[in-house]
Order: C-alpha cells, then sequence, then structure tokens
C-alpha cells in the first residue's frame, strides 16, 4: 500500500492543521559539523523533574522544556537506546513538544520528519526555520534526539518541465533544511511509471535526477535517498536507478514492507542485492484485507518484520531501524499513541534476538 500521490490528496479532504550511516560525503568548509552521537538511554522522570503527566509539554515554558532534559538526562539509570526511530506520518496531531516527549520517554533514539500537523512542506514549519531551527536544535539536544531524515514529497518521475522543476526545487529545498538540522538523509521517490513513455525512459529520468540532487547535496553531510515505493519496489529496477546515480551522496530507503508485499521479495534476497546502498529503512506490519492491506501493529501481521531485522543486523546494517506507521493516509488503523509504544517495545526484542 502506497503513499497517496500530491494529485490523489488534492481531491481528499485536509487533515486540519527524524546512527547516520558511514556513507556520506564529506563536509564542505562553510557547512557545520555534525554532532557525534554517544550511547543514549530511555528517559526516567526523576522526582525533582517537571511531571509532564500533570503539565502538557505545549504548556511548558521553553526554558522549562530545556530544564526537563537537563534534569532528566544524568538520572537516567534505565537501559541504553538502541537505533530506533519512528517517522511524524504516524502521528499528524502531534505538535513538536509532544513528538520530543514521546520519542525520549518511549526509548527512539531518533525522529524521522513526515510533515508536522498537516503540513507536509517541512520547509514552511515555524520551529524549522528562522531563530526558531536554531532553539529546536538545542531542544533535540535537551532530550538526546536527533533528526534521521528528511521525508520529502519530490518525486523523479516527472517529465513536464515545470512539474520537473518543482521537485526538483522541492528536494534541494529539503537539502538545505536538512543541513542546517544535521541531518543525515533526505527522501525522495521515483514514484511512477509513465504510462505514455517507455519504462526505460522514466528509470533515465529518475536515475538523472538523483544524480542531480546527489550533485546539489555534495559536500553537505547530506545523503539523498530513493524510497522502495510506487512502481518502484523491486531490487532489479532499484538497483538499476542507483547504479545509474552512483556517488557517494545517493542511496536508498529500503521500505521493507514495499518490496516484500508489492515486490513480492524476500528480506535477505532484497538485501542481498541493494544491501550496499541502504542508508535508512521504513518497517511495518499489514496483512491481506478485501483484495487490499491493511497496517497492522508490528508482529501481528503477514509481513517479515522479525526475519527483515535480523537479516539487517546480520549484513552490519548501522542506520536506524525506522517505523513507518502511515497515519496520516490511513486514518482508521490505531492511534500514535498505541501503535509508536507497541514498535519500540516489539523491535528492541526483535534487536536483541538478531544480537
Amino acid at each position: 500500500m502506497n503513499e497517496t500521490t500530491d494529485e490523489q490528496r488534492a481531491a481528499q479532504p485536509q487533515p486540519k492543521r527524524i546512527s547516520p550511516q558511514s556513507h556520506m560525503c564529506g563536509a564542505h568548509p562553510k557547512h557545520m559539523k555534525m554532532r557525534s552521537r554517544r550511547p543514549r538511554e530511555m528517559v526516567k522522570q526523576d522526582k525533582n523533574s517537571f511531571d509532564v503527566r500533570d503539565k502538557t509539554m505545549a504548556n511548558l515554558t521553553r526554558r522549562q522544556f530545556i530544564e526537563l532534559g537537563v534534569a532528566v538526562l544524568p538520572a537516567m539509570k534505565t537501559r541504553e537506546r538502541l537505533p530506533i526511530a519512528f517517522s511524524t506520518l504516524g502521528c499528524p496531531k502531534w505538535d513538536w513538544r509532544t513528538i520530543l516527549k514521546q520519542a525520549s520517554e518511549l526509548g527512539y533514539a531518533a525522529i524521522e520528519l513526515r510533515g508536522i500537523q498537516g503540513e507536509m512542506d517541512l520547509t514552511r514549519r515555524p520551529e524549522l526555520s528562522g531563530t526558531r531551527l536554531k532553539e529546536s536544535l538545542k531542544d533535540l539536544g535537551a532530550l538526546d534526539l536527533r533528526i534521521c531524515d528528511l521525508g520529502s514529497s519530490a518525486r523523479l518521475h516527472e517529465f513536464e518541465p515545470a512539474k520537473r522543476a518543482a521537485q526538483l526545487d522541492e528536494g534541494r529545498r529539503f537539502i538545505d533544511l536538512a543541513h542546517q538540522l544535521e541531518c543525515p538523509h533526505v527522501r525522495v521517490f521515483g514514484d511512477k511509471i509513465v504510462p505514455e513513455q517507455s519504462r526505460q525512459a522514466t528509470v533515465e529520468r529518475i536515475a538523472g535526477g538523483l544524480r542531480e540532487l546527489g550533485e546539489y547535496a555534495r559536500g553537505s553531510r547530506v545523503t539523498v535517498l530513493l524510497e522502495s515505493h510506487g512502481d518502484f519496489t523491486d531490487s532489479p529496477t532499484l538497483l538499476e536507478i542507483l547504479k545509474g546515480a552512483e556517488m557517494p551522496s545517493v542511496g536508498l530507503l529500503w521500505d521493507a514492507h514495499h518490496t516484500v508485499v508489492e515486490g513480492k521479495e524476500e528480506p535477505a534476497g532484497t538485501f542481498r542485492r541493494l544491501g550496499g546502498y541502504v542508508r535508512h529503512t521504513h518497517l511495518k506490519d499489514s496483512r491481506p484485507e478485501g483484495g487490499a492491506v491493511r497496517y497492522v501493529l508490528t508482529g501481528t501481521g503477514t509481513v517479515p518484520v522479525r526475519e527483515t531485522v535480523r537479516v539487517l543486523a546480520a549484513g552490519g546494517y548501522k542506520g536506524y531501524y525506522g517505523f513507518e506507521w502511515e497515519k496520516v493516509w490511513h486514518p482508521e488503523i490505531e492511534e500514535p499513541e498505541v501503535a509508536i509504544p507497541h514498535f519500540a517495545k516489539v523491535i528492541r526484542e526483535y534487536l536483541r534476538a538478531s544480537g
């Protein structure tokens, strides 16, 4: 089940209204140095800290929010955080501070930003622009969190000049924002095979777009990731595109659900062919329902998530195990307050079993 396209979303009612890989390009002199990451631990509330159960994050002043992180971190005695992340696609009603609070308390090490409170263009969010951006970085640092990926909507199959220019412009804007946020990845889509053109022409166009964005990202410490998504969920086609755009600043976001359910591939086979390109992952579970699939809580469906984790760990994968709960596109599925804690619990068991 793929993410809804912009054209489809336009026809739908709109809602009211993040361990870096070693495959990054070298830093340009003008670019800031990324923070080194130390092992993280789950946040445990100290008796002298602010009681966030009695005071919502929205009601805390920013100074109290920072002090909360400073007070809590030294007192943490619980287990070390594992390299897990969740996408904000799964929590469209949460504000910035709620996202950070939940990530920290649940033991997540990172957050993937795919929209905040209904705004999918992250460059328009006040928390991520102007002086607020520096404050947001301090918010992340106070809780020892990082943003691991920015999910853009850029679709590289577009061939009409104006549409293609708009997609590439979005990709560049997200790369700029990722650099400012010290975020290592920006996701883009290949998306669709264009009906009126040959498959090969579309593949070459997507590879060309990846090269263009990869060149733009060179020296920024940001890697542009093509997601296994839409009409591009089989290893041979993905490999053809990635080889056509091969450079240090280009890689793959492996949505293992899509390569299993739509690409009809086993995780081990996919990783054997594409593992050298994998920089980030999307993990989720589903089961067949009425000729389609319904997303379900991790471990309760038919997608081999446990096996995917085992394959990644055995293959030396060093990135984040990312939970993509598509609540924005499928409002009928479980609430984030249920699904995001559940994934953290289950994936922790899977990772420990994988060594």
